[in-house]
């Protein structure tokens, strides 16, 4: 280690878990889902080791982050799909990103940055088919996939692909989207389009629901190693954690029985007792609400949170186990190896472990293991 904190990226193993993720989805494309600097795994490293893998196309939500992969070199088919109403694609388009619209309106303003360099856009329409979030509502999909094909036959947008994502909310709702969407590639071929790219499964329909494959699959927190289910952990699924948050014990001190810990004194030591003081906090991305339930390791051991977590630091119960100053902590990494996983920590806050991993601030470094690491 380096600093006192820090997070380890095995780009080896997303890789790894990206080569097994397409073997089991055998479509004939898979998109790389690093929005989000990468769910906090860094998102250039992220995807060259995504691409070396064997994935074939990468995923952002917004301009800007499609734009930092162009700017490092990364020139792989990249798709962005969420705008601000008032965006310049501009840039985009002379970057040869391809835009995904969900309104008439998006389609009319990407077609007029495309005029104006003098070029053609590539666009994929997102179609709402029951999230309620961004995507084209079923009542404009006919107004909104005629406009496209008008576009395209005009030589002013190229329609790629049409794509929308589902709930995973239960078998049934995931069925009726998925008729959603086949109603919608209808009325997208009756309008004269022809789209090389369909595409609705994420990571989990990716892994459970054949169904939903079609020509692409959009692979997000599997591929960090992370399972989106609840009832399957990353080994179950064959996959590898790619991040371990770790860090060093920053002072140990033993405490009389009654000694109150960190704010609120929502612990008192039950007896004398030796504690660890870790440098990490919610200014980190180690979320507050763990405070009290969750777990770390030191050496071969867990020990407890214990008291509030701080906006820098925490502090663990060892116990009469030998600690010392300098001693690595380990927050979360692979289970398999015996620590504590981001669905660990995940559980004690209450949340998911996209969040717990996403979340991991920049003033956490990164450094990267694996063959993609140079």
């Amino acid at each position: 280690m380096t600093g006192y904190r820090e997070a380890v990226v095995d780009l080896g193993a997303i890789s790894a878990n990206v080569a097994h993720l397409r073997a089991l989805a055998g479509t004939a494309h898979t998109m790389a889902v690093v929005k989000a600097n990468g769910y906090g795994h860094g998102a250039v490293p992220v995807a060259r080791a995504a691409l070396a893998g064997g994935a074939d196309w990468l995923g952002v939500a917004d301009i800007e982050e499609a734009l930092e992969l162009r700017n490092a070199g990364i020139i792989a088919p990249l798709l962005a799909w969420l705008h601000d109403p008032h965006v310049d694609f501009t840039a985009a388009i002379a970057a040869d990103i391809d835009l995904g619209v969900s309104s008439a309106r998006q389609l009319r303003q990407v077609a007029d940055a495309a005029d104006a360099l003098g070029r053609v856009a590539s666009v994929q329409v997102k179609l709402e088919t029951g999230l309620s979030r961004n995507g084209v509502h079923e009542s404009e999909w006919g107004d909104v996939l005629g406009l496209a094909a008008d576009l395209e036959r005009a030589g002013r947008v190229r329609v790629r692909g049409i794509f929308s994502h589902l709930s995973n909310a239960s078998p049934d709702d995931d069925a009726e989207s998925i008729t959603r969407f086949d109603r919608g590639l209808a009325l997208a071929s009756a309008a004269g389009l022809a789209p090389e790219l369909t595409h609705l499964a994420a990571s989990a329909a990716a892994l459970r629901l054949p169904a939903a494959r079609y020509s692409m699959v959009r692979l997000g927190i599997s591929i960090y190693g992370l399972s989106p289910f609840d009832d399957a952990s990353s080994a179950d699924l064959g996959l590898v954690p790619a991040m371990t948050l770790r860090g060093r014990v920053a002072a140990v001190r033993h405490v009389p029985a009654g000694a109150g810990v960190s704010y609120d004194y929502t612990w008192r030591a039950p007896v004398d007792s030796c504690l660890a003081l870790v440098p990490f906090g919610y200014a980190d991305g180690v979320p507050r609400q763990a405070s009290g339930r969750a777990q770390v390791s030191i050496g071969p051991h867990r020990h407890p949170v214990v008291g509030r977590i701080a906006m820098d630091q925490f502090v663990v119960s060892v116990g009469d186990g030998p600690v010392s100053v300098g001693d690595e902590v380990v927050l979360f990494g692979d289970p398999t190896t015996g620590v504590p996983s981001a669905d660990d920590w995940a559980q004690a806050a209450g949340t998911i472990n996209y969040d717990i991993v996403t979340r991991i601030g920049r003033r956490v470094p990164r450094s990267y293991l694996g063959p993609a690491a140079g």
